[in-house]
């Protein structure tokens, strides 16, 4: 009986704690101008209710009506009137002194605004002063927000005008939550930079789209028609809005060469590459972390010295040399793999995964030999050791852990550059991918097909930044306390 009467209780009480942290959070994000002005932009209905309450709180406010008080008390014990004769009396000192021409009313008027300045400020201090005594506070448009705040019925009835105010507090309120939110907003940031530098390159370049699609023969008639079709004719600000529109609702129109959808093609040419990029990525990892591993355990041996010179010819040897000497080798001599990639065919893929893997392969393994080589010298390794623990147990458990955020560092970084280098083992492999697709489309050049290709890629990449962040939160504790406290 007691467990079902306790728990509406328990129900009900957690309203005002939500309230409660909600209101803390307003004050938190309102201590960045940013942020401040953010929620003021989304917010505005809410601000406006809660200023009219203010005003009316205002007119009753301890503050306002004890700094009236003093300062009439201040007035009429003539407080002003000697601060300006001190004032008079220091500057007619100062100037007799260096000798110096005395000029009563000029000296008259800076004592007055001197001696308003401090009157003022003497006047602020009494009224802190007895206000601290008292235990009252100034009543603030700030102060008056985050009380509102903790009452349900101003929520209720703010909710919807100010819905988008409160999902931002909502979103806040969890600092996991919080730092997704705002690595996906800077992710929008990344994307309109990356299709302002692309177009603005391709709009600045040599190429003519017009002339190379249409030859050395077309007339200056075709070739201003062409201009007209594709919205080349109209001035830089107003192609370059509709590009960044058209990345945003997924319509960037017709490409120049062919005439077909550019995202339509994109989303066709797009899967590929992701699949040969994250075949090889899986590849690296599963072969690199061991190998950097048993070489950092077994530093400064034959083994070590002959994995980390393996590691080095893989950083060294170019994708297109690779591809070609692995089709030479495992399909021209032993026929074992197809020398080309054909839909459907598992074994067609292994090629261009291992050669576009190599690099990532050799930096990861570098790296993790790199990283678990300082870890395993740390005091807290010795002490391991020193306490009798297994020697694989303190590798796994206590080392391999703490070695784990530059290799993630490095996985993450490395992967961009395989989706932005992919380009060359698509041509070689004969990939229809989204690289070779770009590649394609770069001459003419072709404005919508290259500014979704590296736009969408950009996407890609910001996104897997975004899951390596999220990933070292979890992996270190220092972290997870930071995004708490930030």
């Amino acid at each position: 009986m007691n467990t079902v009467n306790n728990a509406p209780q328990r129900h009900s009480s957690s309203v005002p704690n939500v309230l409660s942290t909600l209101s803390q959070t307003f004050g938190k994000m309102n201590q960045y101008p940013f942020l401040k002005w953010v929620m003021l932009i989304i917010g505005l209905p809410v601000y406006v209710i809660s200023f009219i309450i203010y005003l009316i709180k205002r007119k009753d406010d301890a503050y306002q009506r004890l700094w009236r008080e003093l300062h009439q008390a201040c007035t009429e014990a003539g407080l002003k009137e000697k601060l300006i004769t001190k004032h008079i009396e220091q500057q007619w000192r100062k100037q007799t002194f260096f000798q110096q021409k005395i000029d009563e009313l000029k000296m008259k008027q800076v004592a007055e605004k001197r001696a308003e300045d401090e009157f003022l400020q003497v006047v602020e201090d009494k009224v802190q002063e007895e206000l601290a005594q008292r235990g009252d506070d100034q009543l603030t448009f700030a102060s008056i927000m985050r009380s509102l705040l903790e009452h349900p019925v101003f929520v209720v009835l703010t909710f919807i005008p100010g819905l988008l105010f409160y999902i931002l507090l909502f979103l806040y309120m969890n600092p996991y939550i919080k730092y997704i939110f705002e690595r996906l907003v800077s992710t929008l940031f990344v994307i309109v930079g990356v299709a302002f530098f692309v177009f603005t390159i391709l709009y600045i370049s040599p190429f003519d789209p017009a002339a190379n699609i249409l030859g050395v023969t077309a007339t200056k008639e075709q070739i201003a028609t062409f201009n007209q079709i594709y919205g080349l004719d109209q001035p830089y600000w107003i192609q370059l809005w509709q590009a960044i529109q058209g990345i945003f609702t997924f319509d960037l129109g017709a490409s120049f060469a062919g005439n077909e959808n550019v995202v339509d093609a994109i989303a066709r040419k797009i899967p590929i590459t992701l699949l040969l990029t994250f075949i090889a990525l899986i590849l690296a990892i599963v072969i690199a972390i061991p190998i950097g591993i048993i070489s950092a355990t077994r530093s400064n041996t034959f083994l070590d010295y002959t994995l980390m010179f393996v590691a080095l010819i893989g950083l060294s040897i170019p994708n297109f040399w690779q591809g070609l000497i692995f089709i030479l080798t495992f399909s021209i001599e032993l026929q074992w793999l197809p020398a080309t990639f054909t839909p459907g065919n598992l074994l067609s893929i292994i090629m261009p995964a291992v050669v576009l893997g190599t690099g990532l392969m050799a930096s990861i393994a570098r790296m993790t030999r790199s990283s678990t080589l300082e870890v395993i010298h740390e005091d807290y390794i010795i002490t391991a050791r020193a306490k009798g623990l297994n020697e694989r147990r303190i590798l796994w458990r206590h080392a391999f852990g703490n070695a784990l955020i530059p290799i993630i560092t490095v996985i993450g970084l490395m992967f961009g550059g395989m989706l932005g280098g992919a380009a060359v083992t698509e041509k070689v492999f004969n990939i229809s991918g989204i690289g070779s697709y770009i590649v394609d489309k770069q001459f003419i050049p072709d404005i919508p097909a290259i500014m979704g290709g590296v736009v969408y890629i950009a996407i890609t990449i910001s996104l897997v930044n975004l899951l390596i962040d999220i990933l070292y939160a979890f992996i270190d504790p220092r972290i997870r306390s930071k995004m708490k406290q930030y």
